[in-house]
């Protein structure tokens, strides 16, 4: 089997956790890394046994087999960065959100149409054996239909207005850093709401540090929403059916245990053993992808990104929040 190589644009925390994982995965090679630093992106090369660095993100496209890139920048950047390989005809997986706005991830996902070239969010959730459970078991409507869902995803984040999470310059506030995981399960189990409620507390530097959100569906059924970086809270996930409800225990977004609770009888627990930290599942199914020849994820469709960049948004709106310029 082929071996894919592997490049990475942005080399902060995330992107060391991804260059771990695909060591997990034999046909998969560190092969290219790029920072803004030509140092950083030596120091990062002589950690990880990578045979390729470079100082700029631009020259990392120039890297002769290199078959697939990583993109772990901020936000701000995601776009640009996307851009740039999709124009080369290099394939990417781009670190969530997708961008900025929705009107940028449509420009991202008509480039990549037009490139013929793969293009798939990084939302690694989304491919983690506790999703892949919980949607056989709506599939098979053990629990009948959905009626609710509760999701919440929060930490205390230590007050630095130069971190990404607090700099609005850098993509700032809680919404889109950890909210797009309650969001991206509402539109996952229940699609697009009809009526979106939303109110957050606006911090010194003009991000959102809380937000909560109650998105509401033409058939009845509602979202209950939430996100902070004011509060460690216990980040789980509630799905309630007619037939009974999954629970997705701390910390619900990560590879983690879940009890499936079904009206009149005894609970039932999963545990799903993994290794690493978990994103080698969405690197394994890029690969497969890109061994198949397809140019989006069958499992992560690209209009579903837009769609969720859209929900962010609307959200962001009727709480009031400033919406980002393109």
């Amino acid at each position: 089997m082929q071996t894919i190589n592997w490049g990475i644009i942005g080399l902060g925390r995330i992107a060391h956790k991804f260059a771990a994982d695909l060591k997990l995965l034999p046909n998969a090679k560190l092969h290219a890394v790029a920072s803004q630093s030509p140092e950083r992106a030596r120091a990062f090369a002589d950690t990880h046994q990578v045979p390729h660095a470079f100082g700029r993100y631009e020259d990392i496209v120039h890297c002769p087999d290199l078959h697939v890139v990583y993109i772990a920048t901020p936000h701000v950047l995601h776009c640009a960065n996307t851009l740039l390989c999709l124009r080369h005809q290099i394939p990417v997986l781009c670190e969530k959100p997708l961008a900025m706005t929705a009107e940028e991830a449509q420009k991202m996902v008509m480039t990549a149409r037009q490139q013929h070239t793969f293009l798939m969010e990084a939302l690694w959730t989304r491919f983690l054996p506790t999703l892949e459970k919980v949607m056989e078991i709506i599939d098979n409507e053990t629990i009948g239909q959905i009626v609710s869902l509760k999701a919440d995803f929060g930490f205390k984040a230590p007050f630095d207005p130069q971190n990404r999470i607090f700099n609005p310059n850098l993509g700032g506030g809680s919404l889109l850093d950890i909210g797009i995981y309650p969001a991206f399960l509402a539109l996952l189990l229940l699609g697009k709401p009809s009526v979106i409620k939303a109110v957050a507390h606006m911090g010194t530097t003009g991000v959102d540090e809380e937000i909560g959100a109650l998105l509401q569906y033409a058939d009845g059924r509602l979202a209950h929403l939430h996100a902070t970086v004011r509060a460690h809270t216990k980040t789980e996930a509630f799905i309630y059916g007619e037939k009974g409800s999954i629970h997705l225990h701390t910390r619900w977004h990560e590879p983690t245990t879940m009890t499936l609770l079904l009206y009149g009888e005894r609970p039932q627990h999963f545990t799903f053993d993994y290794k690493g930290n978990g994103y080698h599942y969405e690197a394994a199914h890029v690969m497969e992808c890109l061994r198949k020849e397809l140019t989006e994820s069958p499992m992560l469709p690209l209009d579903f990104s837009v769609q969720l960049m859209e929900l962010l948004g609307a959200i962001r709106q009727a709480a009031g929040c400033s919406l980002f310029a393109v």
